[in-house]
Parts: C-alpha cells; sequence; structure tokens
C-alpha cells in the first residue's frame, strides 16, 4: 500500500494567531511534527499543506516538503485532499500540526492498521481516568464495539458511569489514516446533525455509515491550543532537542 503523510498547517489559529511557527526549545513547531513523521519511518512522501507564505517559507528551511493550499477550507480534510491532488497513491495520513509530541510508534501502529484490518479510515484513543478530562467537553470520548469500530465520539462524558469515582474512558487521539476514495467521498459529504452538534468532523463518517476503526495510544494528545501549551510541552519534551 501506498500511503503519504499530510500535515495541515493554517496561519490563523482564533486562539493561538502563527501557531505552526511558534518555537518549542528551539525549534518551530511544525518542524518538531515533520520529524515526528518523519522518523515514523513509512511513508512515500510527507508535505505540509498551508495557507500561508511564512509557514511555507519555514517548512523550507528545515528541509521539508510543502504545497499552497486554499485559504478557504472548511475543515483541515480538505486541505489534505487539496495537497493529495491527483497523487498515484493508496491511502494518507493526516497529522494534526499542533501536536508536537505526537509518537512515530502511534503512526505506524494507524498506518499498519489501514491494510491489517482492512478499514477505509482509521483513528487512536488512549484509555484514561482523569475525572477533570472526562467531565471536560474539550477532551473528546470515543465508545468502541465489540471489534474496535467506533459507536459514537462526543465530548460529553460517555459512557456514563455506574460508579462516579470511577471515570473509565477511551480519550480520541486526533490522527485519521483513510484510502483515497474514502477521503474523496468525505469531503463531498456536507455536514451532518450530529457534526454540526458536537462540532466533531469523524461523526460525518458514521452519519453516514462508514465505519472508523480504532487502535491503542500509549498516551493522550498533547496538542496546543493557545499560548500557554507552550510551556506544558517543554516541560514534557525535557531535555530533549531534537
Amino acid at each position: 500500500m501506498i500511503v503519504d503523510a499530510v500535515i495541515p498547517a493554517r496561519m490563523d489559529s482564533s486562539r493561538f494567531p502563527g501557531k505552526p511557527l511558534a518555537r518549542i526549545q528551539g525549534k518551530s513547531m511544525i518542524e518538531r511534527v515533520y520529524r515526528r513523521v518523519e522518523a515514523a519511518a513509512c511513508f512515500r512522501r510527507i508535505v505540509v499543506a498551508t495557507d500561508h507564505e511564512a509557514i511555507a517559507g519555514e517548512v523550507k528551511r528545515f528541509g521539508g516538503e510543502w504545497c499552497m493550499t486554499a485559504a478557504g477550507h472548511r475543515s483541515g480534510t480538505d486541505r489534505v485532499l487539496e495537497a493529495v491532488g491527483d497523487q498515484a497513491i493508496d491511502a494518507v495520513v493526516n497529522i494534526q500540526g499542533d501536536e508536537p509530541l505526537i509518537q512515530p510508534q502511534l503512526i505506524r501502529d494507524v498506518t499498519a492498521a489501514l491494510s491489517q484490518t482492512n478499514s477505509y479510515v482509521v483513528t487512536a484513543a488512549y484509555r484514561g481516568d482523569s475525572r477533570e478530562d472526562f467531565f471536560s467537553p474539550h477532551v473528546v470520548k470515543v465508545v468502541l464495539d465489540r471489534d474496535r469500530r467506533a459507536l459514537y465520539f462526543s465530548r460529553a462524558p460517555i459512557p456514563w458511569p455506574q460508579d462516579p469515582l470511577k471515570c473509565e474512558y477511551l480519550q480520541h487521539v486526533g490522527i485519521y489514516a483513510l484510502r483515497l476514495d474514502m477521503l474523496r467521498q468525505f469531503v463531498s459529504w456536507p455536514p451532518g446533525v450530529l457534526e454540526t452538534r458536537e462540532r466533531l468532523e469523524q461523526l460525518r463518517f458514521l452519519e453516514n455509515g462508514v465505519s472508523i476503526y480504532v487502535v491503542d495510544s500509549p498516551e493522550p494528545a498533547f496538542g496546543v491550543d493557545v499560548p500557554e501549551d507552550i510551556a506544558r510541552i517543554e516541560a514534557r519534551l525535557g531535555g530533549e532537542n531534537r
């Protein structure tokens, strides 16, 4: 299976403008994400899909590949499709450009599951037990069937615990592997009622009858949403500067 990786990176984040260029222990966030994807060593091509010359310039500086995409995309997935263009590939993995701590092994696991499970879409989840995260609308939860297919994603606390002191749940980790024909179908569908209400793009698959296979992640996502998150990321990196 021929697979490309695409990292969407836009300049205009409402809570953190210029986020991909933020410095984390001396390196830009977009470079840190790119190097993690590179370390996974399972892609024919890695490309940053951006809408801004400054991001393109940074990717060029550190020797990465980039492509300029339209500014008006309604989602990162639309940007991924434009970046793929007419490439002769079987599938694409969408890695968020604001997760500088994503593990290369997780990237490999998600990519491999696409062919190993004969799935059209694969993502990941971390088994958590934090009561604060369980009830936070900013932490997306997922419930699975016996075959590890997603039944539902929600910002609400699911599944509801019998014992309120035991908040065991699966926290969604936002990496997606998609077969190319499924990516094209997804972008052609309008957002559904559940997607719009929950503000969760992945629900569009479920609303259109497409199953999503979910692999285990050894840790939760450590994304950057606001400038204050940079210190948290640097603390987790410790002395790492690679």
